[in-house]
């Protein structure tokens, strides 16, 4: 049975650091031939500038399902103004 890899780049340097991770992990993937299902999903500001939550109840379901998680980095000064409930890092406590 496949493995899901849940890939959550989330904001600035999370989205290339996230790109980096996943060309590895296809490597590997594809050298070994294992069994994994990557998938991806928006968390932190671009959850927010897309569907109006920093951590939406799909994503958090998602999360708990998986086998793994690769979590890149939330925030920015472009979300600084926003209420504490809506910023970024409250993804991360979701």
């Amino acid at each position: 049975m496949a493995k899901q890899i849940l890939i959550l780049p989330g904001d600035g340097v999370g989205k290339e650091v996230s790109t980096s991770a996943v060309e590895v992990l296809d490597y590997f993937i594809s050298e070994e031939n294992l069994d994994f299902n990557i998938i991806e999903a928006e968390i932190g500001g671009a959850s927010y500038e897309k569907y109006g939550s920093p951590l939406t109840d799909e994503t958090l379901d998602i999360a708990k399902n998986s086998d793994t998680v690769l979590f890149g980095a939330v925030g920015g000064p472009q979300w600084d103004d926003l209420e504490w409930d809506l910023r970024p890092e409250q993804a991360l406590l979701g």
